[in-house]
């Protein structure tokens, strides 16, 4: 995966690490020197969303599911992985995420990114994130457990609806109770 530009950092992102940046004893809030530094924050924090989805691979697939222990389905995973590693609630149904975040198209696609699908018959039906390199984590169905999939697929490639971008552009993850790398995301 490489390094994320500096153009891949907006406005809001940085504020956002500015803000979460822990005040030394004088008051200062100290961040990184350049949009470099900060891409780099975001960078790390794109890292640690996805890494922790990774480590769910293998869960059982539970429909209604939002804990690793009970099962997870497509929108469980979602709100597990962004509730531990951001400290934030999500929407429950994937229809429901689809209109938060900005929309992003196919080939701005970003690590963390949601990503979705019309799989049993409207759209928006199915939830997953991007991992990077054309790859998503996701609950796919019954009988199935927390995988990897291929947006190149053509199972997927045909039912891709869409894309939306959570980090660094919600209001509501505040920068107190978000690491400061996940105030933005990088490219993959």
């Amino acid at each position: 995966m490489a390094r994320p530009s500096p153009s891949a950092v907006t406005v809001l992102a940085f504020a956002a690490v500015l803000a979460a940046a822990p005040a030394r004893g004088d008051g200062v809030r100290p961040v990184p020197a350049s949009a470099d530094g900060v891409a780099e924050v975001a960078w790390r924090g794109a890292q640690d969303l996805v890494i922790y989805a990774l480590g769910l691979v293998g869960v059982r697939y539970r429909y209604g599911g939002e804990t690793p222990e009970g099962g997870l389905d497509c929108s469980g995973l979602v709100r597990h992985v962004f509730g531990q590693v951001a400290g934030i609630a999500l929407p429950r149904t994937s229809k429901e995420l689809a209109r938060i975040g900005e929309p992003v198209v196919r080939t701005d696609l970003r690590a963390g990114d949601l990503v979705f699908f019309n799989t049993r018959g409207f759209a928006y039906s199915h939830v997953g994130i991007f991992l990077g390199d054309g790859r998503f984590v996701q609950a796919p169905s019954r009988g199935s457990a927390v995988a990897i999939a291929d947006l190149g697929n053509g199972y997927w490639s045909k039912r891709y609806n869409g894309a939306r971008r959570l980090v660094g552009v919600l209001p509501e993850l505040p920068a107190d109770d978000v690491p400061p790398a996940l105030a933005a995301s990088a490219t993959p």
